[in-house]
């Protein structure tokens, strides 16, 4: 059983949402009869079409007991999908994390314990079936509680927790913690209790079974203090119990020979480079720009100082004066960087486009259309999009961080002599390191030979679930103790 805040298609914010769609069709590909569990948001509800309501629990939230009816749907693909369905906590327009404003719920402790005590209902029972998972997979903050909830019951499966971005702790107060209801135990440092308030990161980390990140090397990252988040000594304590499972992509999804997206689709052998030129053409039209004989950059995520948005943002003066390049921007966040990417607009609209919000037809046609993505992370437990950008054919430039390390190999004489070379890696993460990593790929690229050789070094990596699915399939089993 998956425990979950998002998954794709029904309600996505990110990443998570991603692996939440892609492993569990992975696990089931395997022969594994997986389940996901999702708070029922007024979009979900929406989306999923007819629904049963198997039963109801009254739960305690704060200053009220909740009825909390279980629904019932089939995913796509046939797979089971339960709802926690709480109107006066779910039931709400947009975001499920934060109001239009950008500003967090205020009641997201409450809604968030809510989910976690009827997800742990559900692991022991769930109405009407006799069906009980072996595992529960719980994900992030939002479901940190599950394992804890978990651990008191008479026979409690195993528990999986993932972090899958440490910066989003779920961090409450100690206010919090009472009104919740929550057991007074629990209140120390060593299981909730942190800096004064109560994590529910932190929960998962100390309740779950086994503790796992998105990619090895960001497993190694969170135990120092420069990636840690002030978890990294207990992160350290966990030692054998925590590892690094790295994320993998939707091969169906994220397709170049099968996109409906895109305007022209291509494989690694068949009608590339043509394609490639078809659906930056389209992008450039979309995006108002023109000079298809320039090279195009792309960039698809949060405008957060994490995703290096603003050292994006200082040097496109110097590269836009250095070169001819253009850039095509998708992405919403902090209004700061919103704003300054508008000026720049502003004052280069033949060479720069910015796309406020997120538009996944626009994702798609950014990774076929660009001639390559910028990525320029100060961390990133994974990352997708450098995937989805190999996958296409479009050489990343990256730093040198979590998973982003873990899958772009950088452009040297060594790495083009043995044909592992996929995209341009950051000497440090700063301004002056994008900018000249930049024109040097720029240089490359005026190169077609060998830029056709990185492009086609990148297309023929293995970005699927299937190896990690695996992984996870005898984490399961040695968890769980059974043949799962």
């Amino acid at each position: 059983m998956f425990a979950a805040s998002e998954a794709y298609p029904l309600i996505k914010t990110g990443g998570l949402g991603d692996v939440m769609h892609s492993l569990p069709i992975a696990l089931s590909a395997l022969g594994e009869d997986v389940r996901l569990v999702l708070p029922a948001y007024r979009d979900v509800l929406a989306s999923i079409g007819k629904h049963s309501l198997l039963g109801s629990y009254d739960i305690p939230g704060v200053g009220v007991n909740h009825r909390v009816n279980i629904l019932q749907a089939a995913q796509d693909g046939g797979s089971t999908l339960y709802l926690v369905d709480v109107p006066a906590l779910f039931d709400r327009p947009g975001n499920p994390y934060v109001h239009s404003d950008g500003h967090a719920w205020p009641d997201n402790a409450e809604r968030f314990t809510v989910f976690s005590r009827a997800v742990a209902l559900l692991a022991a029972k769930i109405p009407g079936s006799d069906w009980v998972p072996d595992v529960v997979h719980c994900n992030d903050w939002q479901t940190g509680l599950v394992p804890a909830f978990i651990s008191m019951l008479p026979m409690p499966p195993a528990t999986v927790f993932t972090i899958h971005n440490l910066s989003y702790d779920g961090y409450f107060s100690y206010h919090d913690f009472n009104q919740l209801h929550l057991p007074a135990a629990w209140w120390t440092p060593e299981y909730v209790e942190f800096y004064g308030g109560f994590s529910m990161l932190k929960a998962g980390m100390v309740f779950a079974g086994h503790v796992t990140t998105v990619s090895p090397t960001y497993a190694e990252e969170i135990c120092t203090p420069a990636f840690g988040y002030r978890y990294d000594g207990i992160l350290s304590h966990l030692g054998s119990k925590l590892s690094g499972i790295l994320n993998g992509i939707d091969l169906d999804t994220w397709n170049p020979e099968s996109d409906p997206y895109i305007a022209a689709r291509y494989s690694v052998s068949r009608k590339r480079i043509p394609a490639k030129a078809a659906n930056k053409a389209e992008l450039l039209k979309l995006a108002g720009l023109t000079g298809s004989d320039a090279p195009l950059l792309g960039f698809v995520g949060r405008l957060v100082p994490q995703k290096g948005i603003d050292l994006i943002a200082a040097i496109l003066p110097q590269l836009f004066e250095r070169s001819d390049a253009r850039l095509v921007v998708l992405g919403t966040g902090d209004r700061l960087y919103e704003d300054m990417l508008t000026r720049l607009v502003k004052q280069f609209p033949d060479r720069l486009h910015v796309h406020l919000g997120y538009s996944e037809s626009l994702a798609h046609k950014i990774e076929a259309g660009s001639d390559m993505f910028l990525m320029p992370s100060r961390f990133e437990p994974c990352g997708l999009n450098q995937m989805y950008s190999l996958r296409y054919g479009t050489p990343p430039v990256v730093n040198d961080t979590g998973g982003l390390a873990d899958t772009v190999v950088g452009t040297t004489a060594e790495t083009l002599k043995d044909k592992t070379a996929n995209g341009f890696v950051l000497g440090a993460c700063d301004s002056v390191n994008l900018l000249s990593t930049i024109l040097t790929a720029l240089q490359y690229y005026d190169r077609p030979r060998i830029w056709q050789q990185i492009c086609r070094t990148a297309m023929q990596m293995d970005l699927g679930w299937d190896a990690s699915a695996k992984e996870y399939q005898e984490l399961y089993k040695a968890k769980a103790g059974v043949t799962v």
